[in-house]
């Protein structure tokens, strides 16, 4: 398995390989080769900076000679009109990478600022707020960086740091009892020590897993408010407990207070709008 900063540096090469190809025209005809500068990072929209150190990944694996001064760090709240970073080097290296910078650190950004918005509304609650794997492909490790910097918690990395019965799974191992226990047997088999987590979509399914037992935490699907507060006193505490499905901003803490103890949004990474900036000579 590949380590979180090989996994990065291999979306920055894929990334540089689609953007430059065989070389930056643009660039290569106007700006010469020993020609050196300096921009700054314009922030123009209030919000949460994320992706500060992505970015000097970026600058560092085109051009180990650009040099980087961060003024403003990952979690910052910063305002229009505030400068987060100068970078100085050849002028070219600074062209060639502004939008990759940019892309990675508007997104990671705008995910930061909507968690924040996220977890200030369950201010109160002992409910936190999760991120799900609705994430732009081969940019998940850094989208769920951006969550946390937000202040929210990841789910699961991918389909192999967790176990995650889901409605599919169930209905195609024949039943809730199957599931798990067939679960539990590939976990002895490969000697896994991994979390379980099981999807419930009605009551009758909820008591099942609590006549069988053998999981760590239990979704409530689409359960309504009133529904998820019977649920949860069901459960009372024997185990951990999420809430999931079209929930909104605006109905999030409704079930926050009947006393889940997460709540997962794909909304944080899939739908963001890119907080605004822009890189600029200076």
């Amino acid at each position: 398995m590949f380590k979180e900063e090989e996994l990065v540096d291999r979306l920055i090469d894929l990334s540089f390989a689609e953007d430059i190809g065989d070389g930056d025209h643009t660039t290569l005809c106007c700006i010469p080769e020993d020609a050196m500068g300096k921009s700054h990072l314009l922030i123009k929209e209030d919000g949460i900076l994320a992706g500060v150190e992505v970015a000097k990944q970026v600058f560092r694996r085109f051009d180990p000679t650009m040099q980087v001064e961060v003024l403003m760090t990952d979690g910052t709240r910063v305002k229009k009109g505030d400068i987060a970073m100068v970078v100085a080097g050849k002028i070219r290296s600074l062209l060639q990478t502004e939008r990759l910078m940019l892309n990675i650190m508007q997104r990671m950004s705008g995910i930061a600022t909507m968690t924040d918005r996220y977890v200030e509304r369950l201010k109160g609650t002992n409910t936190r707020v999760l991120d799900t794997r609705k994430t732009t492909p081969g940019m998940r490790l850094l989208e769920k960086q951006a969550v946390k910097i937000g202040g929210g918690c990841n789910h699961r990395i991918g389909l192999f740091d967790m176990i995650l019965l889901k409605d599919n799974h169930i209905d195609f191992a024949g039943g809730i009892t199957n599931a798990i226990d067939r679960c539990h047997q590939y976990l002895d088999e490969k000697g896994l020590k991994l979390k379980i987590e099981i999807e419930v979509r009605t009551f009758d399914e909820l008591q099942q897993v609590l006549d069988h037992g053998g999981v760590d935490r239990i979704m409530l699907d689409n359960f309504s408010v009133a529904d998820t507060r019977k649920a949860v006193e069901m459960i009372d505490h024997r185990y951990e407990t999420e809430s999931s499905g079209g929930i909104t901003f605006d109905t999030i803490r409704d079930y926050a207070e009947q006393g889940v103890d997460f709540i997962s949004v794909g909304a944080l990474t899939h739908s963001v709008k890119g907080l605004d900036m822009s890189f600029k000579a200076c």
